[in-house]
């Protein structure tokens, strides 16, 4: 079996809420995501999805997907999709960094792994670990008394964890985290995630104001040294996102004692090839994660569902459902929420088949 083309489709996904806004005033009301296409030469075709936050999160941007795609598959022609290691090797050859171009074509691979063997990723991936995967629901930056109002509507549609986006006015801050914590059951779940949006002193006076709150911080700051001098000056359960981009910055973070849950973004790290060797390394190690994405729609969901489902469930922290956060669907089968959980596919690959009329022709 032989790659015999790649090819991508532009898709906008507005937000159901109209707005997603997070530190420094960033925010985006309609995502430009990227699905990408692998097909063989025997007729199976794989699907991956690339959709960054917009240009201003991680170097990332929608456009960069697609133009990395034109420079990078060209490489692949004639190579086995099968071949996941060997796949990724030749591509990081082909093209220095840029992880995220290289993330749709290996989850696309993996779907085609799935279907040639008719498994379903999660089991590729090392097994299915329960019944289901728990979800947080990420609150937009608002009032915080809105976001408030928020959590107590998403906890009614049964979530019990929540990221709280702050990383704006400290005092500001200070407020949306005793608001929503007072909307919460002792076992519900709450991370207040800056975003790397607080400077180091903003971040120690927030984590000082709050300190007899139960709530995670994640990623206060926007270097690691700076994320590391807060967690010293803290017992708050702390959570590394932006600045773990590789396994040896995992590797670094542990033996700093710098975080308590790492957030793995399949895009960030190159797809699931890379996302699953620093998974089972977190695994080894005993560190809990947040298996997600940094956005997308049914086949990024599809994709993050099998990564977590074959996740061993103490290590498992929460995951999240982009595809409920969007008008659009694009693909039959994705995994739906139901009351704050959702479930891998048993289907062969990542159990998704894209709807033509709405992806549109390739690009």
């Amino acid at each position: 079996m032989k790659i015999a083309r790649i090819f991508a489709h532009r898709v906008e996904l507005p937000l159901v809420e109209g707005k997603y806004s997070w530190s420094g005033g960033k925010s985006v009301t309609v995502f430009d995501s990227t699905i990408v296409g692998v097909e063989t030469d025997c007729g199976l075709v794989g699907y991956g999805e690339v959709c960054p936050l917009g240009p201003f999160y991680l170097p990332a941007y929608a456009e960069g997907v697609r133009a990395g795609l034109r420079e990078l598959a060209p490489h692949l022609i004639g190579f086995d999709p099968r071949e996941l290691a060997k796949l990724n090797n030749r591509m990081d050859a082909a093209m220095k960094g840029h992880p995220y171009v290289k993330s749709g074509i290996d989850i696309a691979c993996w779907d085609i792994l799935g279907k040639a063997t008719s498994l379903p990723v999660c089991t590729l991936l090392g097994g299915r670990y329960g019944d289901s995967v728990r979800l947080y629901r990420a609150i937009s930056q608002e009032d915080p008394e809105i976001m408030a109002r928020k959590v107590a509507e998403y906890k009614a549609a049964g979530y019990t964890r929540f990221q709280l986006k702050v990383g704006g006015n400290p005092d500001v801050d200070i407020e949306r985290i005793h608001a929503v914590r007072a909307m919460l059951e002792p076992s519900d779940r709450l991370v207040a995630d800056a975003n790397t949006g607080w400077t180091q002193h903003e971040a120690v006076r927030v984590v000082r104001a709050v300190r007899n709150v139960d709530v995670y911080i994640e990623q206060p700051c926007l270097s690691y040294e700076e994320c590391l001098a807060v967690r010293r000056l803290t017992d708050h359960p702390f959570v590394l996102d932006e600045n773990v981009d590789s396994l040896e910055m995992v590797l670094r973070a542990r033996r700093d004692l710098a975080m308590d849950v790492v957030n793995l973004k399949i895009s960030k790290l190159g797809g699931l090839t890379r996302t699953c060797q620093v998974r089972d390394l977190c695994v080894s190690l005993g560190i809990a994660m947040t298996l997600e994405d940094s956005w997308g729609g049914d086949i990024t969901t599809a994709a993050i569902s099998h990564l977590a489902h074959s996740t061993p469930e103490e290590l498992r922290f929460t995951s999240t459902d982009f595809n409920s956060y969007v008008t659009v669907s694009t693909a039959e089968g994705a995994p739906q929420r139901k009351n704050g959980f959702m479930e891998a596919s048993t289907a062969p690959g990542l159990g998704i088949s894209p709807r033509p009329e709405v992806i549109g022709p390739p690009v």
